[in-house]
């Protein structure tokens, strides 16, 4: 079973350890339940700012302070947001755990958001927009959200757009906390060497004393989906093509099946069977990719690559050809085994950095209410079958179900 210590205070937050005996560094971070998806038309990009602007400022803190606060011990502090959450978090040397706790906590909940802050952070995220809009294979996976997903909530870019971001104002963050930030779902997650009975003494100092902030918060479900095409001229070298669909919820059993089935066609091994099929034997690409990111009510199935725009069409066919060979051809026992025994050594070692289990510590709990060990993982895994993999393939991968979006080169 997965090794962690598990703690819910009366406010509704939770606290999730998992000691590390061998290690000196902490990894440590807030997970909040909130993102982008959860704004309003007229909020759209105000999480991603609040990200930002929790760092200009708090109830003791100026910016400078924060930024140095962990800087000069040799610590890194950051934060990220999606669709469906936020997350501060840090790494320090673990001797040092209770200064990035203490920090931590103060800029998820005290953060003071000052309004000279705001217009230097709106400047900022305007460039932020301006990269990514020079950036085709970044530029072309947010706006695949606006096709699959049209005008629900799920569509909309996590920046916002120039005309949001221009307006936002002091009381704007202060009213999205209030409608959203709720103590029952965030957690706390760390792991380090660091036995658990001290790391509670440190979250009964500075978790237990918040005040409980509890309601229901509801999302839209996403509603009835559309096939799109679409095909936009810019001024790029190569043509960028996405290709996909909507697909299986974080909750529904076919997901660890269907994220199985989108490894074995262009996860990160080279011998996936769009690579194969599509780099190795044409050279075509320098790299083609699919994936499968599940949300709370749906999820988002894409496969990703950059061509010649001579060689378009030619890659196109040869992407729903690699699909229609998964619908109608069954894998054989070998090549299961195979996939199966792939996936298991990717999760293996991607459980081997301990960043990246205090986010899945975090976000499983979230998503899920619990973590699952390795071995559980496992067990499913080894169940499944040929013809369950076929199944999804068709239930999914249909053309007709596709959606599509090209960036081409101009007069080219």
């Amino acid at each position: 079973m997965l090794d962690y210590d598990f703690h819910q205070y009366p406010n509704g937050i939770r606290l999730l350890h998992k000691q590390v005996p061998h290690t000196k560094v902490a990894h440590c971070g807030f997970l909040l339940d909130i993102g982008s998806r959860d704004e309003r038309p007229e909020q759209y990009g105000l999480a991603h700012f609040w990200e930002h602007m929790a760092f200009k400022g708090t109830e003791k803190r100026r910016s400078i302070h924060i930024l140095n606060r962990l800087e000069t011990v040799g610590g890194e502090l950051n934060a990220y947001t999606t669709k469906e959450k936020i997350c501060f978090y840090a790494s320090l040397l673990s001797t040092h755990f209770e200064r990035a706790f203490e920090l931590l906590t103060d800029l998820t909940f005290h953060s003071t958001f000052p309004a000279k802050e705001i217009e230097k952070e709106r400047g900022v995220i305007l460039e932020e927009m301006a990269m990514y809009v020079d950036a085709p294979e970044d530029a072309i996976i947010d706006d695949f959200d606006a096709v699959v997903f049209g005008q629900h909530a799920l569509g909309h870019n996590i920046l916002g757009t120039r005309e949001s971001v221009s307006g936002f104002q002091q009381a704007d963050f202060f009213q999205f906390l209030r409608e959203n930030l709720r103590t029952d779902q965030l957690v706390f997650s760390s792991v380090s060497n660091l036995p658990f009975q001290q790391v509670k003494r440190l979250a009964d100092k500075y978790l237990a004393p918040l005040p409980a902030q509890l309601g229901a918060r509801t999302r839209q479900a996403f509603g009835e989906y559309q096939p799109q095409q679409q095909t936009e001229t810019r001024p790029i070298t190569q043509a960028h093509s996405l290709i996909g669909c909507p697909a299986y919820a974080l909750t529904d059993e076919r997901r660890l099946p269907f994220f199985m089935l989108t490894n074995i066609l262009g996860g990160p091994g080279m011998n996936s069977r769009l690579n194969l099929a599509v780099r190795e034997k044409y050279g075509f690409v320098y790299s083609i990719d699919a994936n499968y990111a599940p949300y709370t009510d749906t999820g988002l199935f894409g496969i990703y690559f950059a061509t010649e725009k001579r060689r378009l069409e030619r890659t196109t066919q040869l992407v729903l050809k690699e699909l229609r060979l998964l619908r109608e051809k069954p894998l054989t026992t070998t090549q299961l085994h195979v996939a199966k025994e792939q996936l298991m050594g990717q999760l293996a070692m991607a459980e081997e950095s301990n960043g990246g289990m205090m986010q899945l510590l975090g976000k499983s709990t979230l998503d899920l209410g619990r973590v699952e060990s390795l071995n559980e993982i496992f067990t499913q895994i080894r169940a499944v079958t040929a013809p369950q993999l076929q199944e999804l393939a068709n239930e999914v991968f249909g053309e007709a179900n596709l959606s599509s979006l090209q960036y081409v080169p101009e007069g080219r």
